[in-house]
C-alpha cells in the first residue's frame, strides 16, 4: 500500500510537469500581452524564455522588482512654464509720467451756452513739461488741465496739433518731471507683450493698467476725421479716457500712443506707432505745426478684388482717387485711376507705406514717381510743395 501511494504521488507530479511544459510551448508572443486582474492590480501572465536573461526594467523607487507585475512607465516631469513676471515694478516707474487730462469746451445754443467736459490721457516726454496726447482729446477745448500722479494739477496750453495723425502736444509750467522714453515700434513683433496705461473712464485713483499683446501692425483705420495709418492693433483693453495714453513694451518704452477703439468689437484697440508719431511730435514742438510735403492726390490701397474689378495688372500700390488740378502730381501727368507703385524707386504697396515715405522728403524736392496708366508703366518727376497746416 505504501509503494502504491508513492507511485501515485510520483505520477501526479509527472503529469503536472508535462502539463506545465505543454502550456509553455503553446504560449506564443501573444500570451505575454494577456492581462488578468488580481486584487485590483494588473498581472501579466508571461513565462520568460528559457536560458534568456533580460535586464530588469528600471522601476521607481519603492516598487519591488517583480517581472510578473506590469508597471506603467513613470510619468515624465511636467513641462516648466515660463510665467510672465509681475509688471508692478514697471508700472511704478512709468506711472509718474502718465498724465490725466480734463478739458472743458462750450457748445453755443440759441439762448444759452453749455459747458462740456471731457477726459483723456497724456504722456510726459520732456522734463520741462511737454506732454503728448491725442488731437481729439483737446479738440475744441477752451480750458485744459493736466493732473500728474503726485496730485499736482496744471493749466496747459496747446503747443501744436495735427489732425492727420490725431496727435497734439501740450505744455505745462514745471521742471524736472519724470518722463517716458520713446521706443522704436519697428522692433516690435506680433505677439509681443504690451501694457496700456490711461485715465480710463476718468476714474479716480490713478491710471488704469491693462496688459495684452501686439495683435497686428501697420493697420489703417477710417475715422470721421480721415484715415489713420501705421497703427498698432492690440488686445490690451482701451476705454474712453485712455486716448493719448502710452502703449509700452516690457522695457518701459513707448511704442504707441493709444488713439482708437472699435465699439462693436471686443479686444481691439489701436495706437499710433512711435515710428510714425516721433517726427510729428518733434515738428509740433519745433514749429508748432507739422511741415509736410504735398503731392496733391489722395488714394486707396490696391487689393486683389479691386485689381480684378478694374482689370489692373498689379495687385499692390495705391489707386489715385482724387486730385487737385493745380497740384504737383497733376502737373506731372498723373491722373485719377492711375496706380502709383514707387517713389524714388522705393515700392509703395499701400497708403501707409506711401504716406510714410512721402513725408520723409523735403519741401521743393523733386522725386521720381513710378505709376501705371492704362496698364502701362510710366515714370514722371514731381516737385513737392508744402502742405498747408490744418
Amino acid at each position: 500500500m505504501k509503494t502504491l501511494r508513492i507511485s501515485l504521488v510520483a505520477a501526479l507530479v509527472v503529469a503536472f510537469v508535462i502539463a506545465a511544459t505543454a502550456c509553455s510551448q503553446d504560449a506564443g508572443p501573444a500570451s505575454a500581452q494577456q492581462l488578468s486582474t488580481f486584487s485590483g492590480e494588473a498581472v501579466q501572465e508571461a513565462t520568460p524564455a528559457p536560458n534568456v536573461e533580460e535586464p530588469a526594467p528600471h522601476l521607481p523607487k519603492g516598487i519591488p522588482d517583480n517581472p510578473f507585475i506590469a508597471h506603467s512607465a513613470p510619468n515624465p516631469p511636467p513641462a516648466t512654464l515660463t510665467s510672465l513676471p509681475s509688471i508692478s515694478t514697471l508700472v511704478h516707474e512709468i506711472e509718474p509720467a502718465v498724465a490725466s487730462i480734463s478739458v472743458e469746451s462750450v457748445s453755443r445754443g440759441m439762448f444759452f451756452d453749455f459747458a462740456n467736459e471731457g477726459a483723456g490721457t497724456g504722456v510726459v516726454i520732456r522734463p520741462d513739461g511737454y506732454i503728448v496726447t491725442n488731437f481729439h482729446v483737446i479738440q475744441g477745448a477752451n480750458d485744459i488741465q493736466v493732473t500728474l500722479s503726485n496730485g499736482k494739477t496744471y493749466d496747459a496750453k496747446i503747443v501744436g496739433r495735427d489732425i492727420i495723425t490725431d496727435l497734439a502736444v501740450l505744455k505745462i509750467d514745471d521742471e524736472n518731471l519724470t518722463t517716458i522714453t520713446m521706443g522704436d515700434s519697428d522692433n516690435i513683433h506680433v505677439g509681443d507683450w504690451v501694457v496700456a496705461l490711461g485715465n480710463a473712464l476718468a476714474l479716480k485713483g490713478g491710471p488704469t493698467v491693462t496688459l495684452g499683446i501686439v495683435s497686428a501692425r501697420g493697420r489703417t483705420l477710417s475715422t470721421e476725421r480721415g484715415d489713420l495709418y501705421d497703427l498698432i492693433q492690440t488686445d490690451a483693453a482701451i476705454n474712453d479716457g485712455n486716448s493719448g495714453g502710452p502703449l509700452i513694451n516690457l522695457n518701459g518704452e513707448v511704442i504707441g500712443i493709444n488713439t482708437a477703439i472699435i465699439r462693436q468689437a471686443q479686444g481691439i484697440g489701436f495706437a499710433i506707432s512711435s515710428t510714425a508719431a516721433q517726427p510729428i511730435i518733434n515738428s509740433l514742438i519745433t514749429h508748432g505745426r507739422v511741415v509736410r510735403p504735398l503731392i496733391g492726390l489722395t488714394g486707396a490701397d490696391v487689393t486683389p478684388a479691386r485689381a480684378n474689378q478694374l482689370g489692373l495688372n498689379v495687385d499692390e500700390g495705391i489707386i489715385v482717387t482724387r486730385m487737385t488740378l493745380d497740384g504737383p502730381a497733376y502737373e506731372g501727368g498723373i491722373r485719377v485711376g492711375d496706380v502709383i507703385t514707387k517713389l524714388n524707386d522705393i515700392p509703395t504697396p499701400d497708403m501707409a507705406a506711401f504716406l510714410t515715405l512721402l513725408w520723409t522728403f523735403e519741401i521743393d524736392q523733386e522725386i521720381q514717381v513710378e505709376y501705371i496708366h492704362e496698364n502701362e508703366t510710366q515714370v514722371t518727376g514731381v516737385t513737392l510743395i508744402e502742405r498747408p497746416s490744418l
